[in-house]
């Protein structure tokens, strides 16, 4: 027969794990503020003195993914990729990655069609922004929240 501990114990073990429960989110928020504001950073310095307008930028993404070792990643950019109309430059920030950059692509006038695709690790579930530069200096955006089960790249592997 298994004894029981006394009621003040069990009070103080739960307690204890409730403590514990509000440390944690304690903690989590400002790692997460911190997160948002590098990301933030980081658009800000790729616009430049431009405003990030929304639309015209696709960011294809799965929005669940299993594994963030290899996530399949494609930006479109609505523009008929003209002398006189076209992208010159594509990015893909991250949140919670180690670096921000995902990707950067350059592209021009003949390029055809602003289109491209790559592969990507993901460190955990966040938030993506793929930026679309103009031509003409205007930026475009979209974004995409990802929630991924197994996480990739994180700190600390070997």
């Amino acid at each position: 027969m298994q004894r029981r501990p006394p009621p003040s114990t069990a009070r103080r073990r739960l307690l204890q794990a409730g403590a514990a429960a509000v440390a944690g989110h304690v903690i989590v928020r400002p790692a997460a503020a911190q997160d948002a504001a590098a990301m933030t950073a980081a658009i800000s310095q790729f616009a430049g003195a431009q405003p990030v307008q929304k639309g015209r930028v696709k960011l294809e993404i799965a929005k669940l993914v299993d594994n963030g070792n290899v996530v399949p990643m494609r930006v479109l950019v609505d523009s008929p990729m003209s002398a006189t109309d076209h992208v010159t430059e594509i990015a893909v920030f991250n949140e919670k990655n180690p670096q921000r950059d995902v990707a950067r692509f350059t592209l021009g006038p003949r390029a055809g069609k602003a289109d491209v695709s790559t592969r990507v690790r993901l460190a955990t579930s966040q938030k993506l922004v793929a930026l679309a530069r103009m031509n003409d200096g205007s930026v475009w955006s979209d974004t995409v929240d990802v929630i991924v089960v197994l996480a990739a790249c994180i700190e600390g592997e070997s």
